[in-house]
């Protein structure tokens, strides 16, 4: 099955197609490695355009690139190849897959993080990489396998080759769930699930769990050093330096300081515990 595939052009009257793959890694800025994958893929489709969603995942943070991404991926069109490596089993048995699931292609390690993507629903298809014709090298590097495997793939599949080309269909991909935060006619539970380059906390409470009982929105919040009450619409409805809980517009909940980096100030981490506690009606 051919999907269709989205191209870019500043102009329909002569300006050239060009395939869009986004990039997703914890390769970081300091290194050749993001250079390298890209021109392994430029090698293969010279007309890619090409998104870096964030190269700054933290090092083998599976469920960090799938938070990272799954905001993503509503925001761009269909045929989209979205390539994510973040690969602490490289080199090991794990295998490479590509899938396809709501009119968008992934191409990445099978280690999990399509199944966050997923969040419970069943890809169209899925299949494993092992068509070396498709590589950099019939013999990708251990240690690399964006550059040598992963990032030519995803081009190939950007530029118009269809899953079955690329690999072998198979009805097995590794399984991760998403911890979800815990109600009770007393609160919520959860915990931090991201921190933005802002300092803001994001927690794994949803909007959809904070609208099934209305006095969340009036709850105490307890997270880090701090206790907020209610939730807020804007950072603007505390003063300058003061502590708030928002529904941000990954549709959970944050906590953040108006003009201040929360994450810091209040000694919250990553994994620190979020407690709603609900007061009297």
């Amino acid at each position: 099955m051919r999907l269709k595939r989205f191209y870019i052009s500043a102009s329909p009257l002569c300006a050239p197609v060009r395939p869009l793959v986004t990039l997703t890694t914890d390769f970081g800025l300091t290194d050749a490695y993001v250079a390298a994958m890209k021109g392994a893929m430029l090698q293969v489709e010279p007309a890619l355009n090409m998104v870096d969603v964030t190269h700054q995942v933290e090092p083998q943070d599976i469920m960090g690139a799938a938070f990272v991404l799954r905001q993503v991926i509503p925001a761009y069109p269909e045929g989209t190849v979205h390539l994510a490596v973040v690969d602490p089993g490289v080199g090991s048995a794990r295998l490479p897959i590509a899938a396809r699931f709501g009119g968008h292609f992934f191409v990445g390690p099978d280690n999990g993080l399509l199944s966050l993507l997923l969040e419970g629903a069943e890809p169209e298809q899925v299949v494993v990489l092992d068509k070396p014709a498709f590589w950099r090298s019939e013999q990708p590097a251990r240690t690399f396998n964006g550059r040598d495997l992963f990032g030519p793939v995803a081009a190939h599949l950007a530029s118009g080759k269809t899953l079955e080309e690329v690999g072998t269909p198979t009805e097995k991909f590794q399984q991760l769930h998403w911890a979800h935060p815990l109600s009770d006619d007393e609160g919520v539970q959860g915990f931090v699930v991201h921190i933005d380059r802002f300092g803001n906390c994001v927690t794994n409470i949803s909007r959809e769990v904070l609208e099934k009982n209305p006095r969340s929105l009036h709850a105490k919040c307890y997270v880090g050093s701090t206790i907020v009450e209610g939730v807020r619409k804007t950072y603007t409805e505390v003063p300058q330096g003061e502590p708030l809980a928002i529904l941000g517009s990954s549709n959970h909940l944050e906590v953040g300081v108006n003009g201040g980096d929360a994450a810091t100030l209040l000694t919250i981490h990553k994994g620190s515990p979020v407690s709603l506690v609900y007061g009297d009606e």
